[in-house]
């Protein structure tokens, strides 16, 4: 019996789709799916919804609650897009699937290790969660530069540096991947603070932007080859990131041949025509103005042959990464997680994040010979702090503590300021048996005075909490904290400060302490990696990612862009018509260190900064030019302990004039006396400038050092480098 034509025509297709060879080139798989897609197919991997229930009509039946769902093509075997966010794990949504995760640090706390394959490691697990929950896209990989350190999402990034940044994230999306899930960068581009998040526009030169945020997206991208990039809320140069024909087209897709495809940001959209301007898929459509990418954007393929062949080629982009993936071949089911091994992983990452920042007198190690331990303030025995909004991550059973920060909206459960059921109290104690512990709250200042005049040593756990859609207004700890702790410190001269931070703070009583960790956001595990270190089973090895400023009048815009203007809200939606300008040839590609070393102003900790419990000395250094330029360098443990060390190189000066930039660095873990040879290729990007159309290397005399810091330069060697130019 004969098929009818339309349904023999389906069928074929559908047969097709199902007989294309795993092995086929994605590109070509690709186009493949795409000839065969009919007309009323076009649009649907094009926009997705919020997996949220956030209006009448419940989610789609084959949704998992999370950050957004694409339904599939089941005819072309093409499989809806799942999505969670974030990098930190598997997104807590509220507790709205009845299920936890386990959360890894901070993006700070795991830049702080200076160390991918760590970084590998993490992002393979929160993949293999996300996939075993049924997600096949995580909104992870998040790469904004450190621009400003009041920034509420800093704690999701890593840092101010892109060739660390960049190498990072890079080593996350590609763990990530591993588990056949799709990752994200975000949020591209110079989405660096979250006033007026929505509207504010970043205004930088081509040059300065190419030298430092775009970089930092370039190098991830050439690492971690993510499935999708996620553009940002702001404008950029008076053009919304999601609608810049120069950062989607030109830059991303033509200048660094990338070819996958460039989500939206949840409510970035503005108009149909952003697809012309390199954007290929509308996401949370329900809280945009508008569905732009549906039936608007049908009628407009079907009307011009330029919205036609564009939307050819978003399908084509959006099927290249489910093949080059995996998600059709290695679908997304449910699957029981080993919780304690993914645990391991995040207490791993935090241990080696963790920044010991001062050490006076030997105050750590602490031992077991101490009789009274006072432990006080940041709900020390509760938890140990997390950021807030969508990277928000929770175990089984969610927070220990949920402090609310008001509202009523949809979103205010996002704002709620969670810690970890990670107890430090619990953790030392385990750790000092043999001790007698006392705990105070700390809103009472004299009460913990009395308590750390008792104690042999006095331990003060110091929050800062961010989260997405707020800025914080200055880099004080809030809640009185700052008074605390010098109150602790004069009552008690060995008085540890445990600092649990989304990014830098001031520190006005810092000479008064025994000792400062900073532990930032540390994750599932984060009492037990402090504990750790606090004891000495851990030797620190953590490097500052950022800059600490001594003073607020030290950055480029010493006051919070915005901060008299805008309304702190987390939408970042303003006033009708609001704008909000932000100047960052200020200091253009000089972010963080690179600004201190041009204005020559001391910070209060500078970038690549930490202490350990052991000593080290670095060699003399080599650089071999070539087909490739090589730093080589020696480092041996000169002190009693294994421990690990974080060899960093610099460029210092170009024919003379001072220009800093961190060209290397390498992890290197050593047994007391051991001694190791470090070999570094430096990425040319990091001596060139840009120059308009390319990259160029001048010819003459260039200067580089290693350095303790980017404060702290061992003796520099002078390289003649040939002149040289390039197209990105």
């Amino acid at each position: 019996m004969s098929q009818p034509p339309i349904a023999a025509a389906l069928l074929i297709a559908s047969l097709a789709a199902a007989a294309q060879p795993r092995q086929m080139d994605p590109d070509a798989r690709a186009a493949t799916t795409e000839r065969q897609m009919m007309p009323a197919e076009r649009t649907v991997l094009l926009h997705g919804i919020m997996a949220l229930p956030l209006g009448p009509g419940g989610l789609p039946a084959d949704a998992v609650p999370g950050a957004g769902f694409i339904p599939g093509i089941a005819r072309l075997g093409v499989p809806a897009l799942k999505e969670t966010d974030a990098s930190l794990g598997v997104s807590w949504v509220s507790g709205i699937r009845g299920d936890g995760a386990t959360a890894l640090p901070s993006g700070m706390g795991m830049a702080a290790t200076w160390d991918p394959e760590l970084l590998h490691a993490g992002g393979a697990m929160i993949g293999s969660e996300a996939r075993a929950k049924g997600f096949n896209v995580m909104l992870a990989g998040g790469v904004n530069l450190m621009r400003e350190p009041r920034n509420g999402r800093t704690f999701e990034y890593l840092g101010e540096d892109p060739w660390l940044a960049g190498t990072l994230a890079g080593a996350s999306v590609a763990g990530i991947q591993s588990q056949h899930v799709v990752s994200t960068l975000k949020h591209y581009a110079l989405n660096d603070q979250e006033t007026g998040r929505q509207f504010h526009d970043a205004r930088i030169g081509e040059a300065a932007a190419r030298e430092s945020d775009l970089l930092a997206f370039q190098l991830a991208i050439e690492r971690g080859q993510p499935g999708s990039i996620m553009c940002a809320y702001n404008r950029v140069n008076g053009v919304h990131a999601c609608g810049s024909d120069f950062l989607l087209n030109q830059v991303l897709k033509k200048d660094w041949g990338y070819k996958g495809w460039v989500m939206s940001d949840w409510g970035a959209v503005h108009g149909v025509d952003f697809a012309l301007r390199g954007l290929d898929q509308q996401s949370g459509e329900q809280i945009d103005d508008e569905v732009y990418f549906g039936e608007r954007l049908q009628a407009a393929a079907a009307a011009d042959p330029a919205y036609a062949q564009r939307v050819a080629d978003m399908n084509r982009r959006i099927l290249r990464s489910i093949y080059a993936v995996g998600l059709d071949a290695q679908p997304a089911r449910s699957e029981a997680i080993d919780f304690a091994a993914h645990g391991a992983v995040a207490e791993r990452l935090a241990r080696a994040g963790i920044v010991l920042l001062r050490n006076q007198r030997n105050a750590l190690p602490l031992t077991d010979s101490l009789k009274r331990i006072a432990v006080i303030g940041g709900y020390a025995d509760s938890g140990v702090l997390s950021g807030g909004g969508s990277s928000q991550v929770q175990g089984e059973g969610g927070p220990a503590v949920s402090r609310p920060r008001g509202g009523d909206g949809v979103f205010a459960a996002m704002l709620a300021e969670n810690y970890h059921p990670s107890v430090p109290l619990a953790a030392i104690r385990a750790r000092a048996p043999g001790a007698e512990l006392s705990f105070r709250t700390g809103r009472y200042i004299s009460d913990a005075v009395v308590a750390a005049k008792q104690a042999d040593v006095a331990i003060v756990f110091a929050t800062q909490w961010m989260t997405e859609g707020l800025d914080v207004p200055d880099l004080s700890l809030p809640d009185g904290q700052d008074a605390l702790i010098e109150a602790v410190a004069a009552a008690n001269p060995r008085t540890i400060v445990v600092l649990e931070t989304g990014g830098p703070v001031l520190m006005p009583w810092l000479e008064r302490t025994g000792a400062v960790l900073e532990a930032w956001y540390p994750g599932a595990r984060g009492a037990e990696a402090i504990a750790a270190v606090l004891f000495g089973d851990e030797n620190p090895s953590g490097r500052l990612p950022a800059t600490f400023p001594a003073a607020l009048e030290q950055l480029p815009r010493p006051r919070l862009p915005g901060a008299d203007t805008v309304e702190p809200d987390f939408s970042g939606k303003g006033r009708p018509g609001q704008t909000l300008q932000i100047d960052y040839d200020i200091e253009g590609a000089d972010v963080g260190y690179r600004w201190f070393a041009r204005t020559g102003r001391r910070p209060l900790f500078p970038f690549g900064f930490g202490l350990s419990y052991t000593s080290f000395a670095t060699g003399p250094l080599q650089v071999k030019t070539g087909r490739s330029i090589t730093a080589e360098c020696s480092v041996r443990n000169t002190g009693q302990r294994a421990g690990a060390d974080v060899v960093q190189v610099y460029l210092v000066s170009a024919n003379g004039a001072a220009r800093q930039r961190l060209v290397g660095f390498q992890r290197v873990q050593l047994a007391p006396g051991e001694s190791r040879s470090v070999s570094l290729v430096i990425d040319p990007r990091l001596i060139a400038s840009w120059s308009g159309d390319g990259w160029r290397i001048a010819a003459g005399s260039y200067r580089f050092a290693t350095g303790r810091s980017a404060a702290e330069l061992g003796a520099p060697i002078d390289v003649r480098l040939p002149a040289r130019q390039w197209r990105p």
